[in-house]
């Protein structure tokens, strides 16, 4: 379904206090929000009546507090805090249907007017100061938008008349709400000890020449403010803790090994047995993985595991269906014309909610109330039963999608586009993991493959989807197994998962029934924002791998300390 076409009344500006809704809401509003209304108001009465008018006019004010606690082989490396405060301005010159912010074609671009866009603010809670830094800004703003707009007619005369005849902006809801802002309260002393305590078994061996734990609380408060009326205060807090170690083997590959725990409320996060033991598992693997063979580039059927299911569909599936893609003639576009057709198997369906807080005993950190364009987070089904229904909206509407659907997103100070948020797979038709096994074993046999794969972990991975360049992807494996047709499996290392999207997706086979999460931080062209991704394991008939690339640098030459006073070489 198409959202509901809203088109809110400029004439309502004035016709909600920021004191109604305190008294609604029985939350104070901050001065900043305060501060950030008065401002607004004054600048946006003056530049609607200048020659070229501002048709719209927001501010975004984003605070950020952060604890950072790290140490490296039991030693204590970072323990401080930071606190700092910008502000995105979004000022547009012309009208819904056109405005400064459309592609001029012929230019290379990021896309849907993405990139740095931030302006310093105080930390303190001085409302003059806030309006002085807003007032200077926005006249900077409207002085570009109007030279923005020109170029923009300019093009417009002198190229082929556009595919996507959408407008630039959407009308949307006004929205107001003020959420209290909590306190973050860290036991910075505690998380010293902790972060020592995790990293102090790397110290027992020497073929680890990297090995880190940091802890990290970001609490992000938020005020918006727009022309259109919405009035906004939200705040949310994550907690995350992040354990690195490498080696190398000896052919010069470098062989990392990741650990990441996240949660909303710092006592979620897993006790110190459960942190130990994930790093015992880290040593052991990196021990083995020294010791694996390299596989060479192949072609052949694989099982990616739910974890390692969650990366790939957000690189390869979830990037591509984000709305501004669709309209920018630089990009790929892959799904554009897919609406309504088939692009997964009929027993998978795909849904982005960045209402869910928590998925399968595990809190999400790609959740939010509201997003960097002032509209209310929503559930969205990407993919029904197979079926493309929706894409990710933010204000930028595409053909057919006129509207946001809450996903316009971006890291403090960039311009937002639509991103992506809590990517949840859901799998109609699932069964056990040894059936999937049996089904992957069934079909090395068929295809007279010498082994399959299995890939176990992902650490991330990264993907093109402009016109330009191959559209296709790169996902990075940590720890993959050959599959042989007997059952039995061995740790291999050196390969990358690459490929193009349709290929790969007409060729999954089934799923089981793992939900695993994964949480982490995406960077596009709008910044890096928190998501998340959650899936089952596939069985895909044919996946390609290519060889990890690898430094040329041999393994240190002198023994590493500790097993030098173990009564190794001195």
């Amino acid at each position: 379904m198409k959202p509901r076409f809203l088109l809110p009344s400029l004439l309502c500006l004035g016709a909600i206090s920021l004191a109604q809704i305190s008294l609604a809401q029985t939350v104070a509003a901050s001065p900043v929000l305060t501060a950030a209304k008065t401002e607004l108001d004054r600048n946006f009465d003056e530049l609607k009546k200048q020659p070229v008018p501002a048709y719209y006019l927001s501010y975004e004010i984003i605070d950020t507090n952060s604890e950072v606690v790290s140490s490296s082989f039991g030693a204590l490396m970072h323990s401080n805090d930071g606190h700092h405060r910008v502000a995105h301005i979004d000022l547009r010159v012309g009208d819904y249907a056109l405005d400064n912010t459309h592609q001029v074609r012929g230019r290379l671009a990021l896309g849907g007017g993405a990139g740095i866009a931030a302006v310093a603010l105080p930390v303190e809670d001085d409302p003059l100061a806030i309006r002085q830094a807003l007032w200077r800004d926005t006249d900077r703003r409207y002085k570009r938008a109007m030279t923005q707009f020109a170029a923009v007619q300019t093009n417009n005369e002198v190229k082929v008349e556009q595919e996507d005849k959408s407008a630039d902006f959407s009308h949307e809801k006004p929205e107001q709400a003020v959420e209290p802002i909590p306190a973050m309260h860290v036991d910075k002393k505690a998380w010293e000890e902790k972060v020592r305590k995790y990293t102090a078994p790397f110290h027992r061996y020497g073929d680890l020449f990297n090995a880190t734990a940091t802890f990290m609380a970001d609490q992000e408060t938020r005020w918006f403010v727009s022309s259109e009326g919405s009035m906004i205060q939200t705040s949310t807090t994550y907690y995350r803790l992040f354990i690195e170690a490498s080696s190398k083997a000896p052919d010069g590959m470098e062989l990392p090994r990741y650990e990441s725990f996240a949660a909303l409320n710092p006592k979620d996060l897993p006790d110190d047995a459960a942190v130990l033991k994930a790093v015992d598992k880290m040593i052991a693997d990196l021990k083995a993985l020294r010791e694996a063979p390299v596989v060479d580039p192949y072609t052949g059927p694989a099982i990616l595991s739910g974890r390692a299911t969650a990366v790939f569909f957000h690189e390869v599936f979830g990037h591509r269906i984000e709305g501004h893609r669709q309209k920018n003639e630089n990009e790929g576009q892959t799904f554009k014309k897919m609406v309504g057709q088939p692009v997964l198997p009929a027993f998978l369906s795909v849904d982005f909610d960045p209402t869910l807080k928590h998925y399968a005993g595990v809190d999400l950190v790609g959740s939010y109330e509201f997003d960097d364009e002032g509209v209310r987070a929503r559930p969205l089904v990407a993919v029904k039963d197979g079926v493309l229904e929706n894409f990710l909206m933010g204000r930028s509407p595409i053909e057919g999608f006129p509207n946001s659907n809450g996903h316009g997103r971006a890291q403090a100070g960039f311009e937002p586009v639509a991103r992506q948020s809590n990517l949840v797979i859901v799998n109609s038709k699932p069964i056990s993991r040894d059936e999937l096994k049996k089904q992957l074993i069934a079909q090395i046999k068929e295809q007279n493959k010498p082994f399959g794969l299995f890939f176990d972990d992902i650490q991330g991975g990264f993907t093109l989807t402009g016109r330009t360049i191959p559209n296709a992807f790169n996902v990075i494996p940590v720890m993959v197994y050959r599959v042989y047709p007997d059952g039995k499996e061995e740790l291999v290392r050196g390969v990358d998962l690459v490929g193009t999207p349709l290929t790969v997706f007409s060729k999954i086979l089934a799923a089981d029934d793992e939900k695993a999460v994964f949480n982490g931080i995406c960077g596009a062209e709008s910044g890096q924002v928190p998501v998340s991704a959650s899936g089952p394991g596939i069985l895909i008939s044919q996946i390609e791998v290519q060889k990890k690339s690898k430094s040329q640098e041999r393994p240190p030459i002198l023994p590493a300390p500790f097993a030098a006073a173990q009564g190794g070489a001195k």
